[in-house]
């Protein structure tokens, strides 16, 4: 399930709001798989279904993050190091493998760790 950001805006702008508007409509956080996937211009603020999910009832446009290989890079602490994910990304779409038909993905493993990653042949 996802909540969109506001596409043209700076993606920094679309997360806190996307994120916040994602949150705001699910019952708990606890145990929840959270993603921030780039769409184009779009941020989406994801969260993977759980069972007793009803994504209508909560009003949340469901989507498939595309599969395949993706690079990554880990960010610790992550809260405390914002700074730290733009440059990740930047360095990891140098790559001569980066497949630009998919989008990149952090995923939030934990409030202590991201993952920041991105589609590659």
């Amino acid at each position: 399930m996802h909540v969109p950001g506001e596409a043209g805006r700076p993606i920094a702008e679309q997360a806190p709001m996307a994120f916040a508007a994602l949150e705001a409509k699910l019952p708990s956080l606890r145990g929840r798989k959270f993603y921030g996937v780039g769409v184009g211009q779009e941020y989406r603020a994801c969260v993977a279904i759980e069972e007793a999910d009803d994504p209508a009832a909560l009003a949340l446009a469901c989507w498939t993050i595309p599969g395949g290989r993706y690079a990554r890079r880990r960010i610790a602490d992550w809260e405390q190091h914002l700074d730290r994910i733009a440059p990740a990304f930047a360095a990891l779409r140098r790559r001569s493998d980066l497949d630009p038909a998919r989008p990149w993905i952090e995923f939030y493993r934990s409030r202590r760790e991201l993952l920041v990653m991105v589609p590659v042949r």
